[in-house]
Order: C-alpha cells, then structure tokens, then sequence
C-alpha cells in the first residue's frame, strides 16, 4: 500500500531514507528544510514538494519523519500542524517522549548507519530500529521498516541510546581516526590511499571475528621500544602523541584480560 510522508529535514539521513522509500513506490508529499537549495534538492530528487517555512508543512500525511540536528526539535516541531498523524524522529539519542506534546501517534524510526547526501546505500543490510506509543503504530512502522530492510528491531529509547553511544565509538571516532592518520601522513607527503587497503581489512576482519580477537600492533604485547619512537615521531603533535599513548595503555590492559 502507497503512502503519503513528509520529511522534516533534508540532509544526509533524510536524503537516503526518502529515495530508498520513493523507490518502494511510496509518495514523498513535501520536504522542509531551512535550507531552500537542501530542500529542493531532495524534492527534486523524489517528486516532492518543498517549503523553508515550517508554518507551511501539510498536516495530511500519513508519517512525517523527523530528520533534523537533534537541537532543532524545540525551535522547529511547535511550528508545524502535524494534524495528530503519525509524527516518528530518527535520532539515535533522543527519547521517543519527546514527540508526545506534537500528536496522539509517535515513535521512533532509526536506521544505524553513516549516511551521507553523494553515496548511495542498499538499505537492505541496515538494521532499522523501531519504537512507537501504541500497538497500531508499531505495526505501521514495523512494515514500512520491512520493506526497506531485512534487518528491523523493535527497541526502547534507553537501549537506542546505548546503541548510538556505541555506534559513535565505531564509526565517528574511528573515522576521525583516519583522518589524524592522514595528516600524520601528509606531514611527511605521503598519500592517504596507501592506508586504504590497510583500513578495509581491518573492517573485513571484524566481520568474522571478536575486534578484540584480531587487535595486533605495538600496543598488545607493549612493546617499549616501538612505542617511544612513535611517539618521538608525534613530538611536534602534541595532541595526537597523547591520544596514541592513552589508546595503546587502553589495548595492552584489554589483551591482559
């Protein structure tokens, strides 16, 4: 059955999860953003309308998915005429609670991945995670999540926080690490595309195995020597030499364990 969303917000998630649900052959009524160029990029993108005015939002759509900076909630929600339909935020850290004071029906509708507006994803493989205020609204999020996903939880806001706690350990903080190792790299001009094979192992192995269980490097057995000269090598990076000391303490107490 098509259905009629609305996106409140047009970036990097809400880009990815109005295309993937335009292509199940549902209909993408409107996009807000209060950016026009983000908003009629993505309306572009999915037949939709578009508006930078909040005051302007339809209220006859079916869901209307939440898709902006978690601080925007407060500014942005008291604006809109949700017309007591089904009114769901994507955040990761966000109690679904705090929907209760814009509509009767509200809930939660997560995808745990890193979206970004020029890389397309298979939505297929993304573990979706659901929560909703009532039994009828579970179901309904439940089959638009399974039509997108073979993956789809139904999960409470406190275990969805600990989960995005976690997510931001393996993929922000691992990525920021990857460009800290870029730019050790390029004090010495050497191109970041060396690490590329180095990086996609390490994901592959995590695949199959414990992260714990394939930890290699100086740091597991503490290997003195190598560490002091790397981090004689950081002397002129301050900061990255004490974030290299407290990550190798950090895995030599891990691997005596």
């Amino acid at each position: 059955m098509s259905l009629n969303f609305c996106f409140i917000g047009a970036g990097n998630l809400a880009t990815q999860l109005a295309k993937a649900l335009f292509s199940k052959g549902h209909h993408i009524v409107q996009v807000f953003s209060r950016t026009e160029t983000s908003a009629s990029t993505l309306a572009q993108l999915v037949n939709a309308d578009f508006t930078t005015n909040p005051a302007e939002i339809v209220n006859s759509s079916d869901v209307y998915f939440i898709a902006i900076k978690d601080s925007a909630f407060s500014e942005v929600l008291p604006k809109i005429d949700f017309g007591n339909r089904l009114v769901v935020h994507c955040s990761g850290s966000v109690l679904m609670n705090v929907l209760e004071n814009y509509s009767n029906n509200f809930g939660v509708f997560y995808p745990l991945q890193t979206f970004s507006k020029q890389r397309n994803v298979d939505f297929k493989n993304i573990p979706v995670f659901i929560e909703a205020n009532n039994r009828e609204n579970e179901e309904l999020l439940l089959n638009i999540a399974a039509e997108i996903s073979e993956k789809v939880t139904i999960l409470d806001s406190e275990r969805r926080r600990t989960l995005h706690v976690s997510a931001v350990f393996a993929c922000n903080f691992v990525n920021h690490l990857y460009h800290i190792a870029g730019n050790i790299l390029k004090s010495k001009a050497i191109d970041f595309d060396v690490l590329r094979p180095l990086i996609l192992e390490t994901a592959l192995k995590v695949q199959a195995f414990e992260p714990a269980e394939v930890q290699t490097g100086p740091a597991v057995r503490f290997d003195e020597n190598i560490i002091n000269l790397h981090l004689a090598e950081l002397s002129g990076m301050p900061e990255y030499q004490q974030l290299y000391e407290t990550i190798s303490k950090r895995i030599f107490e891990q691997q005596k364990k």
